[in-house]
């Protein structure tokens, strides 16, 4: 059977994202005062434990929403560019459809300290006629819901004894007692924990969803990251607008891939630092260099209709400083193939390659992929690269082969020394893969320059079987 899915809905910032946070014990989601801050869907699979650690451990996968309903805090409908924001409404209301439609149990989220809102009632009557989304003078069907599907209140915010009776008043919204939680002070979380756990069936634990790969896309904003994702998926995973910073958490996404899956990590689109609009994109910026800490391949997505910034490099040196393996891959590449440059030249892969090669210098040993996410131009060249380069970084290579390559190595180019102290590797070997990692034993590190280590790490490439992978050091 599959791991049971849990949907956390309500109106904004009656403290979905911390309840999420409570439960995976984690900084999964995005917290902040400001209302609208998720809009994806956010998910996580946790083992609950038994009341007082007793029983099997449950796997469950939980799935923060977006808030329902008018989400943008007053004076604050409009970004710093001047785009409507609301217009992000439709596209939340259809991520919450979602999660609600494939959910075996909904976490209806209400704020205690704030009391019954016309928001509340509406997602309650919604949600007992079986429709949940978006639509003009009511609410348009999503498809069926799972067969036993459960929905209990989770009054938010019972900080104390004294918010319990408020709590009690959601009673009136019809789906029975309301669960009682503070993500903040912790009160009642046990009892809520417990009976969460009573609520899932035991699901076994070789059932959870497994990836055999997971790909961190990383870019700056409105380069086409979800639009890619999407396409891989092959369903609006992940909400696509023209408005810059639509994506804020790292959104997990899996899909299968010629018999394997494949856990894609979006990202929130980054600019620079000093252009970050309060806290929320500092999280972002936070959540994405996790999603790199965790992937196993990274994704640089770039747009081929733009030249290569700042900020594409500051990812870039991200990227590096990972000792990931590194797809570049060249988005929107079909509006450009054949086009001419500022110069009047055709533009053609070799030039292209050229200009990246030269531009992004930490990176020269990466494969580039050039694809289009709105035709799906190559995409499935970016998971196939992926792949092989996993595989590559997953390599082991025998003591005895590195040895003699090291020793044949420094026959032909030993490092300069002024002194006239000869240069010896006593022993080499990989100590690690992902990245793979080699480790000399010498009579003199001192002798083993900085420019050396360079030579040698490109004479590995060249000879060993991961010519397009990071090597540490």
């Amino acid at each position: 059977m599959p791991v049971p899915r849990v949907a956390i809905i309500g109106r904004p910032n009656v403290g979905k994202s911390s309840l999420l946070n409570l439960l995976a014990r984690d900084k999964v989601a995005i917290v902040d005062d400001m209302p609208g801050v998720t809009r994806d869907r956010v998910s996580i699979v946790i083992d609950l434990e038994g009341p007082g650690g007793a029983g099997p451990l449950k796997p469950v996968e939980i799935t923060d929403t977006g808030g329902y309903g008018i989400y943008t805090a007053e004076g604050e409908r409009y970004d710093e560019v001047g785009a409507d924001l609301g217009l992000l409404r439709h596209d939340i209301e259809q991520q919450i459809a979602g999660a609600v439609a494939t959910a075996d149990v909904i976490l209806f989220t209400v704020d205690a300290q704030a009391g019954m809102t016309r928001d509340d009632e509406q997602i309650a009557q919604m949600l007992r006629t079986g429709r949940f989304g978006p639509g003009r003078g009511g609410v348009d069907p999503t498809h069926d819901a799972p067969e036993h599907q459960e929905i209990r209140v989770v009054a938010t915010k019972v900080d104390g004894p004294k918010w319990e009776a408020h709590a009690h008043e959601f009673s009136a919204l019809g789906f029975g007692q309301p669960l009682m939680v503070s993500s903040r002070s912790n009160y009642f979380r046990r009892d809520f924990l417990d009976a969460l756990y009573e609520m899932m069936p035991l699901a076994p634990i070789s059932d959870r969803p497994h990836a055999d790969l997971r790909v961190a896309v990383i870019g700056k904003r409105n380069v086409g990251k979800s639009s890619l994702v999407n396409a891989l998926a092959g369903e609006p995973r992940v909400i696509v607008s023209e408005i810059a910073g639509t994506t804020r958490d790292a959104v997990d996404v899996y899909v299968e891939f010629d018999g394997r899956s494949v856990m894609l990590i979006d990202t929130a689109g980054l600019r620079k630092k000093k252009s970050f609009q309060g806290a929320v994109e500092w999280y972002a910026y936070d959540r994405a260099k996790r999603a790199v800490e965790r992937a196993d391949v990274i994704v640089l997505l770039l747009d081929a209709t733009t030249e290569i910034s700042q900020v594409d490099e500051q990812l870039a040196m991200l990227a590096q400083k990972a000792h990931k393996p590194v797809v570049i891959a060249v988005n929107k590449w079909d509006l450009v193939e054949g086009r001419k440059n500022d110069k009047g030249k055709l533009i053609d892969v070799e030039d292209y390659e050229e200009y990246l090669r030269r531009e992004l210098k930490g990176l020269t040993f990466a494969p580039i992929a050039l694809m289009s996410a709105a035709t799906g131009l190559n995409l499935r060249g970016v998971l196939e690269v992926a792949f092989d380069l996993h595989e590559q970084a997953s390599t082991r290579v025998t003591t005895g082969q590195l040895n003699r390559l090291v020793r044949g190595l420094l026959e032909t180019r030993a490092p300069s020394n002024r002194v006239g102290l000869r240069a010896k590797v006593l022993y080499v070997a990989q100590v690690k893969t992902n990245p793979p990692t080699i480790a000399l034993v010498v009579n003199d590190p001192k002798i083993f320059t900085l420019n050396y280590e360079r030579f040698l790490l490109n004479r590995f490439r060249e000879e060993l079987p991961f010519p397009k992978c990071p090597s540490g050091w």
